[in-house]
This record gives C-alpha cells, structure tokens and sequence, in this order.
C-alpha cells in the first residue's frame, strides 16, 4: 500500500500536499492540548498511528530472532521504516509466514527450540551471512538472555531492547526484587535468594507461610511457575518448576515468595531512551488467566482511579531509572482488592499485549524501540501520553478449553480467515490456511484486538469478531473467550486472577443455552437442512429426485440437541423460514450460502452469525453458535421414528486406561508393570508446547502394561499405561 501523510485535527483526518511532510518536523506536535494535532505517516489500517519518517536513519537491515506472529509484527514495521529484514527459521518453520514475508532468510536448526530458535551460534552465524546491523528478539527465545546481548555487543551489532546490565538485573528475578526494594518499589514478602534443593524448598515455605508461588529466577510467560499450598506441593513444585526452566530458559533457578490470594494481574508499560528520559503508557489488565498465563488483556484497567495508575507507573519508571534501562518494557504488579500493588517482575523486551497499549496511545512501540536502540531520544512527554478509547485482547489458542481451560491440539488448519472485515479489529498472527500447529512451539494462533471509543463498543465488537473467526482444523478456545467477555461478572469488572476456576469451578462446559436462545438454534439448524435438502434436488438447475418431493410446504422435523429431542415444522418461503419448535414460530432469515463458511442470520430480529462445520447423510450436524460448537441430529419425522430400531454403540470402559490428553513428549515414566498405584498417584509426565503436564492415576490397582518410555512422542488419546 502506497503511504499517504495525513494530517488530523478535531477527529478528521486531511491529507497533506506533496513535500510538505518533509519541510516539517516529525518530533512530536502537540500544538494544543485541547485540539491535539498529530502528524501520521498512514501506512495502514491498524488501530495505532504514529509517525514514520523517511529522513530518519536507524538501520538498513534488521534480523528478527523469532518467529511467528512476533517476527510478522516485527517486519510490519520495519518496512514501514524503509528497514530490510531477515527471518530466521527451522527445518519445520520453512514455508511459516514471517519467513515468507521477511526480505531474507536462514535456516538456524531443526524443530526443537533448542536446537534453533534458541541456537546461539547459529543465530550469530546468520547475522554475520546476513550483515545484519540490529536484532529484534521479540518475546521469549532469547529475548532476556544476556549472553545473546553481550555477544551481539562484542559483535557490533545493535540489540533492540536494553542493555546487557538491564537484562541482568531485570531478567533476574531474584536480582530485581533487590533493586526494586532499593527503588522504593513495593514488593511482595519471600526469600531473596536461589532456592538449592526441594528440601530447602519446603523449609523456605514453612517460613514465609503457605501458599507460596515457586517460580523460575530467569522466567515469564508462565512457565516454570507453580503454587503450593503444603510440603508435598511445594516438593512437586520445585521438581516441574526447576524442569520447565531449564527448557524453556536455558536456567533453572528457582525463587519463594508469597501468593497474594485472589489478585489483580496490572502491570504498566514504561519507555526508556538513552538520554535518561523515561515515560509510563498507562497499565494493561491482565487478570484473566489459566496456568498463570494470560488469556485476555485490556487497556486500561476498570479497577484504577487516577492516584493508583499515576503512583504505579512512577513506581515503573524509578525502577527503569534505577538500571539505566533503555527501550520498552513492563513492569508487572500485583493489586489487591484495597488497591495496594506489590511489584512482580520487570520484562525486559515486547509483551505479548503490547497492541492494546498502541491502540489507547497512538505509539508503535516496535518503532520506538528501534529508535531507542539507534540513539535517538523518545519524541513525546508524559503529558502527552493520553488514554483514547478502550482495548481489548484475546489470545487465540490451538487448544481445547474443555480441558483444563485448555490443552494444546495439534493439526493443520484446513481453512483460516481472520475477522478483518468487522470494524476496528486488528489480527496479530502468523499463520495462514494451511499452516501447521506442531508440538514444537507455542499454540498462540494469534492476538485479537478490538478497539472502541468505551469498554462497551469494544467487547461487543469483540464478541462479533470472535463469531465471524473462522478455525478449522485445530481445536481453539474462542468458546472460552466469548464466555468470559460476554459474562456479568467480567462485563461488570469484577475479576482476579482467579476468575475462570471461581466462575467454572468444575471446568468450561461451553456456553449453557436459555431457553430463548435453545430456540434459536433449533430453528436455525432446521433452516439449514431444509436448504441443504432444497438445493439437493436441484442439479444445474434441473429439479432432480429426492426422497422428499420437491413440493412439499411443510417439513415435519425431529431435532435433536444433547439429550432431548424437539419436534420441528418448518415452511419455507424464498429465502424466509417460518419454523415452529415446540408450539413456538420463528421467522429464520438469511442467505443460505451452505458453500461460506460464515452464515448470518436473522431469528425473529436477533441478528446472529453462525457457522456450519460439518454435516453428513444421517442428519448429524456441528453448528457453532455464540462462540460454542453444539452436535445436533436432524431427522425427518419418519426417519426419526425407524432409527429406534438402531442399535447402539457400546461406551468403552477406560477407567483402567491412561491415554494421553494432548500431544507431546513424554518426559519421565514413573511406573512399571507389577507396580501397585493408588489413585492420584503420577504415572507420567508429557511436555506440550514447554509445558509439563504430570498424569495421574484415575484409580487404584496394579499395572498391567506400559506402552511409553522417556523420550518418546505421543498423540492425543494414545494408550500410555494400562491398569488390571
């Protein structure tokens, strides 16, 4: 897209004659606080704008050290800047979407991260092929390893983020809780220090008090991090803990501290330069969570009142001041219900959800980190830092809820279309239709943003992009995100970091139909196999046999939906159907289009957007409707009535087998055949993604057979252990 200067000015945006970009200063323009002028560089249709100017120099080439949705939103920039760019990839990766966007690319290793994405002298070797001149780590990888940092250093190549001392103390968890207390920070009570054995462990809980979070001293993104409540806990902590670490960080040092019980997850945005200049872009709520990794995000929070959001970023820009930190970062906090925050961690690179940040600000921070890198001082002041409208986020994940609020699935994605055409939605990914999700990486699909000029208007067009997202292929948790956004507690901002297992305490079920909206779905489905049969005796054209003869006016259906059965007539007339479900009519308007994906429709009025994922010959169809997929069996009402003669399918009995709920790699067997197992007991331990997930023994017996051994990769629903 050809880039276009603009100039806005009360809300309407004017474009500006040739040439008259580059007579102007394109520092910051903040004529009047009142009428807030802004000169942009429109170079799409994000949700952000900023400035991009041509005469501005950084860098003529940059390397992403990433890949997927990071590296893409990486590049997006760059080439904004004028800036080349280098994707580096493995073996698995070599068709993946960053790669083909990138301008160059090397192949750094095979699929596992250790062996690529986190291959030190691989990464180097492709800088120095490449003649890179700076390196955008993204987030995770080695985004906050400072040997990466000082070795682009020794190299002369520019790292994009902070210096080599910030990664340090910052990175380190236990090193930043130090300085932070040393920086009038607040902080939650533990042990400032490396916790050496399970032993000492358990010794350190008793003495803080339980609960206690374990967590890895090098980690973020949730891995490595685990609760106890008691000794054995804090035993089995400290084990998956110190292992999810070291795979994950390269480092499996471990600190003790507190669990501050039912918090809100606020953490603020800082932006540093090398010119002692520092500026806090308000917070991100980020309480939603499972695993202690987040799910959903928004900016800024319900909860803070101006003194709490101003006392939080000032406590996040003196701890950035106190390490000379220079780029973006975030500090991360810990509030309780009376609004008292203790400081968490400090990240120092890109956060997952820095778009939301970008959508109330106005700032790409991409840009404003490759700037910090290359010298130049930040453009803006802190009052010029506003809050415009309101910003939600949705990660998007190859997972199945249903599971534990979600275990990853593996697949390829048979078809992919992102919900580009709502308005003010912006899709960070990088994937496409037919893109594999492997075992290998993160199972994030991508990053929904929606954006409103109020917290209302951007869920409710957060609730439409969620409908009109089309997945196939995978298993994804979109029905978890349209529960939770649509939900009274969340729409009220009532939430903690405990909110998924206080609102579903015996795990997501999916949505849980009213009776209203029952209706709805069985008229709807109803209108769907009536135009399924309606198109079927037609072929070119040319009206065909059919069992039911073209003519009929009305349909006598039997549907049925979980485990009760509905009697159904419906009549059709062009493209509106009149349907009576149990002694109640509904008018179904829509178009009919059985070949799209997405099928808008209008029941009584209620405009709704649903999708059709399969349906077969008997009659089964799978409908996602308000973000969850319901089974359903249409019949005609004879049909019906000859499939009670059916017989049916036995139910296996698999109490007395353990199969693996994901894919991934078994890390450690803890059983032998002979072995007696109570329930509860760990059989297993299978890795997904750098998680560690342990299985446990449904019920007590005696092992029969073990069908895996360390080391080996297992599918979803394969047989592990075997109980007599």
């Amino acid at each position: 897209m050809a880039a276009t200067a603009f100039l806005r000015r009360a809300g309407a945006w004017q474009p500006l004659q040739p040439g008259v970009l580059e007579r102007l200063s394109v520092a910051r323009k903040c004529v009047s606080r009142v009428s807030r002028w802004r000169w942009c560089l429109i170079t799409s249709c994000g949700l952000h704008s900023t400035v991009y100017d041509p005469n501005e120099k950084t860098f003529e080439k940059l390397l992403i050290a990433n890949r997927g949705e990071i590296a893409c939103r990486v590049i997006k920039t760059c080439k904004k800047m004028g800036i080349k760019t280098v994707a580096i990839h493995s073996d698995v990766d070599s068709n993946a979407v960053h790669v083909k966007m990138a301008d160059e690319a090397v192949c750094v290793g095979p699929a596992p991260t250790s062996k690529s994405y986190l291959n030190m002298d691989a990464i180097m070797e492709a800088i120095k092929k490449t003649r890179a001149q700076a390196v955008h780590p993204g987030y995770g990888f080695l985004s906050e390893n400072k040997e990466f940092s000082r070795r682009l250093e020794f190299e002369g190549v520019a790292f994009i983020g902070p210096d080599m001392h910030a990664i340090q103390a910052m990175g380190d968890k236990i090193e930043s809780k130090l300085l932070a207390k040393n920086a009038k920070v607040n902080t939650i009570p533990g042990f400032d220090g490396v916790v050496k054995d399970a032993d000492e462990a358990v010794r350190i809980a008793r003495e803080i008090g339980y609960p206690v979070m374990i967590k890895a001293s090098a980690g973020g993104g949730g891995k490595g991090m685990r609760i106890a409540w008691d000794d054995e806990e804090t035993r089995e902590g400290f084990r998956f803990s110190s292992q999810e670490a070291a795979s994950s960080f390269g480092d499996d040092r471990l600190l003790i501290e507190k669990f501050i019980d039912n918090p809100r997850h606020i953490e603020i945005q800082v932006l540093a330069d090398k010119h002692n200049n520092a500026l806090w872009l308000n917070e991100r709520e980020c309480s939603i969570q499972r695993r202690n990794q987040k799910v959903i995000e928004e900016a800024p929070s319900t909860f803070l009142d101006p003194a709490t959001r101003r006392a939080m970023g000032e406590q996040a820009v003196a701890l950035a001041k106190a390490v000379k930190y220079s780029s973006a970062g975030t500090v991360e906090f810990l509030v309780d219900s009376k609004k008292n925050f203790y400081f968490l961690e400090m990240n120092t690179r890109l956060q997952v959800e820095h778009p939301i940040t970008e959508c109330i600000t106005g700032l790409d921070l991409v840009q404003e980190m490759i700037r910090v890198a290359k010298g130049y001082p930040l453009r803006h002041k802190q009052a010029d830092i506003p809050i415009n409208g309101w910003a939600v986020e949705c990660r998007v994940y190859a997972e199945d809820p249903y599971k534990s609020f979600g275990l990853p699935s593996i697949g390829r994605l048979s078809q992919y279309k992102e919900p580009l055409h709502v308005p003010h939605v912006r899709v960070d990914s990088g994937i496409q239709q037919g893109s594999e999700i492997s075992i290998y990486y993160d199972p994030m699909i991508s990053k929904l943003i929606t954006y409103g000029s109020n917290r209302a208007e951007a869920l409710q067009r957060m609730e439409e992009a969620l409908d009109n997202y089309v997945i196939r292929g995978v298993a994804h948790n979109i029905a978890l995100l349209r529960e939770v956004i649509t939900h009274p507690r969340f729409v009220q901002g009532d939430i903690s970091t405990k909110f998924l297992p206080d609102v579903y305490p015996d795990g997501f079920k999916g949505h849980q139909l009213t009776d209203s909206e029952k209706r709805e779905l069985l008229v709807t489905a109803a209108s769907l196999y009536v135009a399924e049969q309606r198109r079927s005796q037609r072929f070119l054209g040319i009206p065909r046999a059919s069992v039911v003869k073209p003519d009929a006016s009305n349909w006598e259906l039997s549907v049925q939906l979980g485990d009760a059965t509905h009697s159904v007539i419906a009549s059709c007339q062009g493209s509106t159907f009149l349907v009576e479900v149990d002694g109640i009519k509904l008018s179904v308007t829509g178009e009919w289009n059985l070949a799209s994906a997405l099928l808008p429709v209008s029941v009584d009025g209620i405009q709704r957007t649903v999708q059709c994922l399969s349906r077969d010959a008997s009659g089964n169809f799978s409908i996602q409707f308000l973000g969850t997929v319901y089974k359903l069996r249409i019949l005609t009402k004879l049909a019906a009535e000859l499939s009670k003669f059916m017989p049916e399918k036995v139910v296996e009995d698999s109490s007395s087998i353990l199969r693996s709920p994901m894919p991934g790699a078994v890390v450690a067997v803890s059983v032998k055949p002979g072995d007696m197992v109570v329930e509860g007991q760990e059989i297993c331990v299978i890795e997904a993604m750098k998680m560690q997930n342990c299985l446990v023994a449904a019920k007590t017996g005696k092992v029969k057979a073990v069908h895996c051994k360390a080391g080996e990769t297992v599918g979803e629903g394969d047989e592990l252990v075997e109980l007599e």
